[in-house]
């Protein structure tokens, strides 16, 4: 990427990055290649952190370790990491210094002819939405990449020749957007998460609806009050409206008849036509949240003149990401199902609700979200809880006022080990027919490296179960 390619929106002077992570260094990278003055600024000090430092200072970067504003800065490009009372990004506005993400600064930094973007968020469900929509878009034949949130860095993928981007936005991203511009975008849910980065259940919605505000085509989920809510305002135009839904779709919309998925909303008189897309045996891992991803994604696609038969086999040739509901194994009749990625409520409620009976395994770190409504709507198919980590009193407490008669095991300890100790007392409360369903509805760090690290633990404990059986 050259000069001439950087937009007017990035001022003159030098270029704060804040942070040595994936998207800062990639952002010091873009703006260094293009010809600006750029210091990285990176809380810790660490072995790691000086490398990453000495790899920049090659490309003509300076980091200064601290947490200070240089002198100077026309412009702070900020981390999901760095909360908005960060002091670097408090000191910016104190200053009257813009703060923008990595994501915006790409918008700006697109070159002539860029890429459409194609861009969707959402509580729950993004990533897995977001390859669904590479995948078809592929099928079409098109050069299509998944970024943003997930994927190649979004700064490094508007220089490259692609014919449209899938962009997965998460709340962080969009709270520093301001002149995003998509082709097309999509809210798949809204429900409590991060509310201890954003302050308020109100303030991380607003920052989803982020997405909608410049968008050429608004679709939201008839189904979720809150992106029905935030797509309300665009209803009456300019830009063009459409919805998905797990029902029937009326005019405008995507859904459900029979086991078929429809589209009433992208074709030539969606007053009265309908053209068929997929079937539920195209979606895979098959479960109600995810028949929801696969919509959203048609919708999208749609939106960007895919034809139906794309995305049918866009459906078929996307392989789900690891911890998103995935079978382990079946050990006495019982299943087991990892789907460690149900890091807050909502998608650990969505989880739940695509079994009949099961013996949730849950607990970490719940960010200040609500366990009381997931507990209430569960109870009728629970046979069992096994709570782990550093919240596990407050879903304990959730399930005595909702599901009293539900038997409670809680495994103590912070190791990572106790993950054994937690499939042996999830086997003991199941029954043939049961599925422990490790859904924990919060992060993993108090335990893990990541929610990877942690849904791994538990195949491998369940693993080691099954070949105890065996032996």
């Amino acid at each position: 990427m050259d000069a001439e390619a950087v937009s007017t929106g990035i001022p003159d002077g030098v270029i704060c990055v804040a942070g040595l992570g994936v998207s800062g260094v990639a952002a010091a990278r873009a703006l260094a290649a293009a010809g600006r003055s750029v210091v990285v600024v990176e809380a810790r000090d660490g072995e790691s952190q000086r490398a990453a430092a000495a790899e920049l200072a090659a490309a003509g970067v300076r980091v200064a370790f601290g947490t200070g504003l240089p002198a100077g800065a026309a412009l702070v490009v900020t981390s999901p990491g760095w909360r908005p009372d960060h002091p670097l990004p408090a000191e910016a506005a104190a200053r009257g210094v813009e703060v923008i993400g990595e994501v915006e600064l790409a918008w700006r930094m697109r070159p002539p002819g860029a890429a459409p973007w194609l861009a969707l968020t959402g509580t729950n469900g993004k990533t897995t939405a977001v390859r669904m929509l590479t995948s078809m878009l592929r099928a079409a034949g098109l050069s299509a990449v998944a970024v943003g949130n997930v994927g190649t860095p979004i700064v490094t993928a508007v220089a490259e020749p692609h014919d449209v981007l899938a962009v997965e936005l998460s709340s962080f991203q969009l709270h520093w957007s301001a002149t995003l511009a998509p082709a097309a975008a999509a809210v798949l849910n809204v429900a409590a998460d991060h509310l201890d980065w954003h302050g308020s259940m109100e303030e991380y919605a607003r920052a989803k609806g982020r997405v909608f505000e410049r968008a050429g085509v608004v679709v939201h989920n008839a189904d979720d009050a809150w992106s029905a809510r935030l797509a309300a305002p665009y209803a009456a135009g300019p830009a063009r409206t459409a919805a998905f839904t797990l029902g029937v779709p009326a005019a405008g919309m995507l859904g459900l008849v029979e086991d078929l998925l429809v589209d009433r909303a992208f074709v030539a008189d969606p007053r009265g036509g309908a053209e068929e897309l997929a079937t539920l045996d195209d979606v895979r891992p098959l479960a109600p949240h995810n028949v929801a991803n696969a919509l959203a994604a048609a919708a999208l696609a749609r939106a960007h003149g895919v034809p139906a038969a794309a995305v049918r086999q866009g459906l078929r040739d996307h392989v789900p990401d690891p911890h998103r509901i995935a079978h382990v194994a079946r050990v006495g009749g019982v299943d087991y199902v990892d789907d460690s990625k149900a890091t807050n409520p909502h998608a650990a409620a969505a989880s739940l609700a695509a079994y009949h009976s099961v013996v949730w395994v849950a607990g970490g770190q719940l960010k200040g979200a609500d366990v009381e409504e997931v507990v209430r709507a569960a109870a009728g198919r629970l046979r069992g809880a096994v709570l782990l980590g550093a919240d596990r009193a407050r879903i304990r407490q959730a399930l005595a006022r909702h599901a009293a008669n539900v038997p409670v095991v809680e495994v103590e300890g912070q190791e990572t080990g106790v993950m054994d100790r937690v499939v042996t007392e999830a086997a003991r409360l199941a029954s043939p027919g049961d599925t422990v369903l490790l859904a924990p509805a919060g992060a993993s760090l108090d335990m893990f490296a990541g929610y990877g690290a942690r849904g791994d633990a538990f195949a491998g404990a369940v693993r080691r179960l099954a070949a105890a059986g065996t032996s």
